[in-house]
């Protein structure tokens, strides 16, 4: 199974939040990891804005960073290309959608070229209930988890 990581998860990874343990789980069950170049930009900034009020020391931005370094380098980063761009910019089932989230959802629509299953990793309820009605399996499946 190629399984598509949406930033939420990644964050939930990088910040140490509850869900990290079941995201791990998940990852690691993935026969590929591919994620959205715009996971990395959304991770970075909001590490960022982290870093900018203060929020943590030095020592622990330097790690957080490090952890998301290591956690994607294996991975298959999807650029932001025109086909991508292109199903961004038409409806989705769960309208209204947020610019992030239709190119978030955009970027599965266009891996469905791949061969094999692809299921998408997210905890973002918006990107959740358009994935799921255009037909794919979401992660985790446990509902409660989901912002």
């Amino acid at each position: 199974m190629t399984l598509l990581v949406e930033s939420s998860a990644v964050l939930s990874l990088v910040l140490g939040e509850s869900t990290a343990p079941g995201v791990l789980s998940i990852l690691k069950g993935a026969d590929i990891v591919a994620s959205s170049v715009l996971t990395l930009v959304e991770c970075d900034r909001v590490l960022s804005r982290i870093e900018a009020m203060s929020y943590t020391d030095l020592v622990q931005m330097k790690a957080r960073r490090d952890n998301l370094a290591e956690l994607v380098a294996n991975w298959t980063i999807v650029p932001l290309d025109e086909p991508v761009l292109a199903r961004a910019r038409q409806r989705f089932p769960q309208e209204p959608v947020r610019t992030l989230d239709a190119l978030h959802l955009a970027t599965a629509v266009t891996l469905r070229e791949w061969p094999g299953d692809i299921a998408l990793l997210s905890l973002d309820r918006r990107v959740r209930e358009n994935a799921l009605a255009l037909g794919f399996e979401v992660l985790p499946a446990i509902v409660s988890a989901v912002k």
